[in-house]
């Protein structure tokens, strides 16, 4: 099941998702990470950052809310400790990187791109987790475009650059050509949703932090929803699917809206080694419904479209 995706051809479709795993090494004693597409490591930003106060995770009736708010040690000790580790497993590593300003990810870009074992950088331009909400450049295209075109020009041309984008937006096809147009190689979609939970006994909301980013079952439809979208708007642009991953079934729905490859995230908080058990339930699924290949299902559910509207289906 080889996943191509922008430049580099992944030897399988299913990847870790961004700030679930650190850099892996949670999920090494659960599952070999060199049997994964790839390993996507959490978001790194320039200087350590102690993230938002707590209390910063609250269970929802279908997902989680966090607002851990980019809590990390820094690009200095990701490039001493965590990208060797990476390599001497066998691993190959998608480097999300994350910044306050368009030359915080630039500098990011120089830093990291040109290392070696990095297969691509996710871009974070939609952490909905930071005290200021200006500071989420996916929620207006002209910032989104310029973090991605300081980004593409500090990286390797050799690496694939991919703009994580937000499903907090009117138009998310506008935010991905403006990415694209700037440069961006692929798109990762989706971020977790903005949301709220109060607690009833204090009356007072859950997280310390107030807001948090929805993640889990809850925002599979809404992830489902925004790959289809730009599959039909962009039908040449990569996609890194992503967003209430539990089983292959749920992955086979991004592929089939159109992602080029899948993130499996939220779900391996209670099951470990949810990546490659969806990836095998994948593999399963795609058997059973006739499909040669993985790339022959990718946007395939668009392809099915004029024959449904023939036979009367509503689109």
């Amino acid at each position: 099941m080889t996943a191509p995706l922008a430049s580099v051809d992944l030897p399988a479709p299913v990847l870790t998702a961004s700030g679930c795993a650190a850099a892996g090494r949670e999920l090494d004693p659960f599952l070999d990470l060199t049997e994964l597409g790839a390993v996507v490591t959490k978001s790194i930003m320039l200087e350590p950052r102690s993230g938002r106060a707590t209390p910063r995770m609250a269970e929802t009736p279908s997902g989680m809310l966090n607002s851990i708010g980019l809590q990390g040690p820094g690009v200095a000790s990701f490039l001493a400790h965590d990208l060797p580790w990476l390599r001497e497993r066998g691993a190959r590593a998608v480097v999300s990187v994350a910044g306050g300003s368009v030359d915080e990810y630039a500098a990011l870009a120089e830093r990291v791109g040109g290392e070696e074992g990095v297969t691509a950088l996710e871009v974070n331009i939609s952490c909905p987790n930071v005290e200021s909400r200006g500071q989420v450049f996916a929620c207006d295209p002209a910032a989104a475009a310029s973090v991605l075109s300081a980004v593409r020009r500090r990286t390797p041309a050799r690496v694939p650059v991919l703009a994580k984008l937000s499903p907090d937006v009117t138009d998310i096809v506008e935010v991905a050509r403006a990415c694209v147009d700037a440069g961006a190689d692929g798109l990762s979609m989706i971020n977790t949703l903005l949301g709220m939970v109060i607690d009833t006994d204090t009356l007072r909301p859950a997280l310390a932090g107030v807001t948090g980013g929805l993640s889990g079952p809850a925002v599979r439809p809404v992830a489902v929803r925004c790959v289809w979208q730009v599959r039909a708007a962009l039908p040449d642009v990569p996609i890194l699917g992503m967003g209430g991953v539990r089983t292959g079934l749920d992955a086979l729905q991004l592929v089939l809206a159109g992602a080029d490859a899948v993130s499996v995230g939220t779900a391996t908080f209670n099951d470990p080694s949810a990546p490659l058990r969806v990836q095998r339930e994948l593999r399963q699924a795609l058997a059973e419904r006739g499909f040669a290949r993985f790339t022959d299902a990718v946007g395939a559910a668009h392809h099915q479209l004029p024959r449904r509207r023939a036979e009367g289906v509503p689109a």
